[in-house]
């Protein structure tokens, strides 16, 4: 099976492609995208983009990865990213996303993880959808908060970025609480 496409009010998340990689490095390659989430490297150099790119099908045909590019409807322009890491044996799911600089502040995270979030309760049939930010890094977590996810605690020094060691707050949702709220 394919990826699919899913569609927003205002986004279109659609499947990677390689040339969507200097827009990638371009956005993702700043260093207060970087400074929000430790899964960017930074600086981020030619070439990565484009490996990082190469590994989506792959992932999302195992089963690993849902990886999704956000791009604005009807303009095709790329904002951002928004994905889902499946563990299959626990039938959960880690959302993750980042946005673009010049999109902060405009609900784009907000919508395409809603998106993300159903499409791993719905056409996956996940039990389970958790996600994770760096305790500065308060945006993000006021996005979980908009998703009806839960807090479910604050992991110290959880990771180190920058040589610095960093607190992590966790959310979660599960699929039984998702299908209720929608149907609220």
């Amino acid at each position: 099976m394919p990826q699919p496409v899913l569609g927003t009010q205002r986004l279109l998340l659609r499947p990677f492609r390689l040339e969507d990689s200097s827009s990638v490095q371009l956005l993702a390659g700043e260093r207060e995208v970087a400074d929000a989430t430790s899964q960017i490297p930074h600086p981020y150099e030619d070439g990565m983009a484009e490996r990082w790119i190469e590994t989506h099908e792959k992932a999302f045909r195992e089963r690993k990865h849902a990886t999704f590019a956000l791009t604005l409807r009807g303009q095709g322009e790329l904002i951002g990213a928004c994905a889902l890491s499946i563990d299959s044996g626990a039938n959960k799911g880690e959302l993750g996303y980042w946005i673009g600089k010049p999109f902060w502040n405009l609900g784009y995270a907000t919508e395409a993880s809603r998106a993300i979030m159903e499409f791993g309760f719905h056409d996956l049939e996940l039990n389970r959808i958790y996600a994770r930010h760096l305790a500065r890094n308060a945006p993000s977590g006021r996005v979980m908060q908009k998703l009806g996810m839960s807090r479910e605690g604050l992991a110290r020094q959880d990771t180190m970025m920058w040589g610095k060691y960093e607190d992590v707050v966790s959310y979660g949702n599960l699929r039984a609480d998702w299908l209720e709220r929608r149907t609220d």
